[in-house]
């Protein structure tokens, strides 16, 4: 952990060598995330929901919101990068879905659909083969992307915003 606030476990390192252990742990990390977030936030009322977990950052209850949208275009990346040659695929506004009206709903229909994503997911990616994670995409905005990039962008992602959370809980006693 550092004492950044934006990046609470410091920024994503993209890794250049994909070892089976790694790739394990990275996996376990993404099966884990549904329960890591419903621990997360267990308990918080709607007014710690609503609080910010920095200064000018989104709210616990928009940083749950948009990790089911992130994952829910994850899994659909993956899937687009099994079943087509190196598909470009879309980006979207994140800062923009976190304004939309979805975004102030109760936390409990994003924390399903991280139930369920990732249940699909897990599936998926423990079925792969070695030469399935090195299968390619494009992303518009960071480049080319292979499903053992993605993999670990996507555990960091999820135990990036997870700890967006706990350290807001930690600092603020709750």
């Amino acid at each position: 952990m550092t004492s950044d606030l934006s990046y609470p476990i410091g920024r994503f390192e993209r890794p250049t060598a994909f070892s089976p252990a790694d790739r394990e742990a990275r996996l376990a990390t993404l099966a884990a995330l549904p329960r890591a977030m419903r621990d997360a936030v267990r308990g918080l009322s709607d007014t710690q929901l609503d609080t910010p977990y920095r200064p000018g950052g989104w709210t616990v209850r928009q940083l749950v919101h948009h990790v089911a949208d992130s994952h829910m275009n994850g899994y659909c990346r993956v899937k687009l990068a099994l079943t087509e040659d190196n598909p470009v695929i879309k980006p979207y506004a994140e800062e923009k879905w976190a304004e939309l009206a979805d975004s102030k709903l109760p936390i409990e229909p994003s924390l399903a659909i991280l139930d369920h994503v990732h249940a699909r997911l897990d599936v998926i990616l423990r079925s792969l083969t070695a030469e399935q994670f090195a299968r390619p995409f494009l992303h518009p905005a960071s480049g080319p992307q292979t499903i053992d990039v993605w993999a670990a962008l996507y555990a960091w992602h999820s135990r990036h915003h997870t700890a967006h959370i706990t350290s807001l809980r930690s600092r603020s006693g709750w």
